[in-house]
């Protein structure tokens, strides 16, 4: 499903990446910039919110190639 930017508060380069889908939603990982060092975090979006997020514009897909290199 790809990999998305989160809508942060200055500067930070917080991502998510959509793991795997399942039933009800997606597992997900999470990256976020912690002053300095990444913090990352393996949870669960339900589709629901997940599509909220997209609609909303706290989630914004990334380009293929940067996709990429996270890989």
């Amino acid at each position: 499903m790809g990999t998305y930017t989160l809508k942060s508060i200055g500067k930070a380069s917080d991502y998510m990446t959509v793991l795997r889908e399942v039933d009800d939603g997606y597992v997900v990982r999470i990256v976020r910039d912690q002053d300095g060092y990444n913090e990352v975090k393996t949870d669960y979006i339900s589709k629901s919110l997940f599509e909220s997020c997209i609609r909303t514009g706290y989630l914004t897909k990334m380009q293929d190639s940067v996709e990429a290199m996270s890989a």
